[in-house]
């Protein structure tokens, strides 16, 4: 889990939540923040702090911040005492509220950070979870490389060498898109969903044995990258091995699990002459009929099938036919 607090999300979202520190000074800055879910606190006002949220971010709407104007300061003080000292990481009012001033004597107090925004409750709440969501998602690091093909995030694995940066090269020079090369960061951003980003290091930068180091954006301009892109299907390369079996026919799809999530696994053998980039936009485009429903080694075994079918039926009738 990374370390995060206060002071982070302030300077990195500040300009994004238009948010004002009502504290003053440090305070509450350096408390961390170690849960990506928020929490509205309608019934803590009230005083009801059974099974209170209190890890999770404080997020007070226009109905809650009226409600607490009408208490009287003996009332909101006793409620404030009890909400800071379960340890709060950091309080948001939306729509440039103002919590009563004995609201914030007594987060000062508890060291406790509070924020007024001008955005409406649901807009501040969309945008901090969906900063927390990429902050807090589970990460993991391959060596791989990934490239969107006609809308399709390719991760192409194999052993150092095997060709995935020329393979990555050559789609490139055909008008798709490069995420990463090398080094792919992978971020499970929701129960099915992975997303690939490059090291902040390397960039959109690639290594080609023989040649060096190029930087793809510089080459091919802007059009040929992408800052992240979902992966979709992992297409491991290899050497061709004689008398090894590979797929044929494809009907019985293969899967591989990162960060939990499944996803199509294919296995693509490399060998002299053989044309890696178009067999990978075939990949992508394949997948995409699949993702529609269509799945054309399905269809083509209920054809032939049928076909079989339909030609045993036809032989019987006539060899049983003597007129």
């Amino acid at each position: 889990m990374p370390d995060v607090n206060v002071q982070k999300v302030f300077n990195e979202r500040n300009q994004d939540l238009e948010l004002t520190h009502l504290n003053g000074g440090r305070i509450g800055m350096t408390k961390l923040v170690n849960n990506a879910e928020l929490h509205r606190p309608g019934l803590a006002l009230t005083g009801f702090f059974d099974r209170f949220p209190h890890k999770r971010i404080q997020i007070i709407g226009e109905t809650e911040a009226t409600y607490m104007a009408g208490l009287s300061e003996e009332k909101m003080g006793q409620v404030a005492e009890q909400m800071f000292k379960s340890d709060v990481p950091m309080v948001v009012l939306a729509k440039g509220a103002a919590p009563p001033d004995i609201f914030i004597k007594i987060a000062n107090k508890f060291d406790t950070a509070i924020f007024s925004s001008r955005l409406s409750t649901a807009i501040l709440s969309g945008r901090i979870s969906a900063y927390l969501d990429h902050l807090f998602a589970p990460t993991t690091n391959v060596h791989a490389t990934l490239i969107d093909v006609y809308g399709v995030g390719l991760l192409y694995t194999g052993k150092s060498g095997v060709g995935k940066s020329e393979v990555a090269l050559d789609l490139v020079e055909r008008g798709h898109r490069l995420v990463a090369d090398d080094v792919v960061k992978i971020s499970k951003m929701a129960p099915d969903v992975l997303i690939g980003t490059g090291s902040e290091l390397l960039g959109h930068h690639m290594e080609i044995r023989g040649v060096g180091i190029i930087d793809i954006e510089e080459l091919f301009g802007i059009r040929s990258i992408r800052l992240q892109k979902r992966i979709e299907v992992e297409v491991r390369l290899m050497i061709w091995e004689e008398g090894r079996k590979y797929e044929r026919l494809g009907i019985d799809e293969s899967y591989t699990s990162v960060l939990g999530v499944q996803i199509p696994f294919l296995e693509v053998p490399i060998s002299p002459g053989k044309n890696i980039t178009v067999i990978s936009e075939v990949i992508a485009m394949n997948h995409m009929l699949k993702v529609y429903g269509e799945n054309s080694a399905v269809e083509f075994s209920k054809k032939l099938s049928q076909r079989l079918s339909r030609q045993t039926s036809t032989k019987g009738y006539l060899e049983s036919d003597y007129e």
